[in-house]
């Protein structure tokens, strides 16, 4: 399991663009009653109107990076970010975090990444970093309440955050027939 500052998540968390569409969403949805694809579509149109940025320093087990990005997206292990296996992970219990931030890129900046990671070569590209550790502290320039997405939830959280990894942290039990019938 991955932590962000007291808060457990299985998958990922992320700050910047798709929290604020997620957000965007619920009120939509809640509002107007639409339909979750009608008014996750809606609201990611609403935001990436506005295309809001966040400025970040990273520190990713003493490396450091600054950037100015419109998100920020933490993986509990490893995750494939190119072509159509995309949010795959081979392993789920490797005990590392992911970190993966685009640099200031405009809309078609964002759009040439995407295009990137669905040819297989989102890792080559200048304005992207994808980077590995055990612990994660995301800081702004002064303390700020920002929209944090833990496994499709949003809460809003005071930064800086610590994500850090919970190795071995979550137990699956396994109906015995279940083990018996794959020996």
């Amino acid at each position: 399991m991955g932590e962000v500052n007291g808060q457990i998540f299985i998958n990922n968390s992320s700050l910047g663009l798709y929290p604020r569409i997620v957000h965007r969403r619920d009120k939509l949805q809640e509002r107007e009653g639409s339909g979750k694809w009608s008014a996750f579509f809606r609201a990611s149109l609403a935001v990436l109107r506005r295309y809001p940025f966040l400025r970040v320093r990273l520190n990713a087990d003493g490396q450091e990076i600054e950037r100015k990005t419109p998100f920020v997206l933490v993986g509990n292990n490893e995750y494939r970010m190119e072509s159509l296996q995309m949010g795959v992970r081979a392993h789920l219990d490797a005990g590392r975090l992911s970190l993966y931030v685009a640099h200031r890129t405009g809309r078609l900046g964002l759009l040439r990444l995407a295009v990137r990671a669905l040819f297989g070569r989102l890792r080559q590209a200048k304005d992207f970093d994808a980077l590995g550790a055990q612990e994660i502290r995301v800081e702004t320039r002064r303390p700020k309440r920002l929209p944090v997405a833990t496994d499709g939830e949003v809460n809003v959280m005071t930064t800086p955050l610590h994500y850090r990894v919970l190795p071995g942290a979550l137990r699956v039990i396994v109906p015995k027939e279940s083990l018996e019938s794959e020996v």
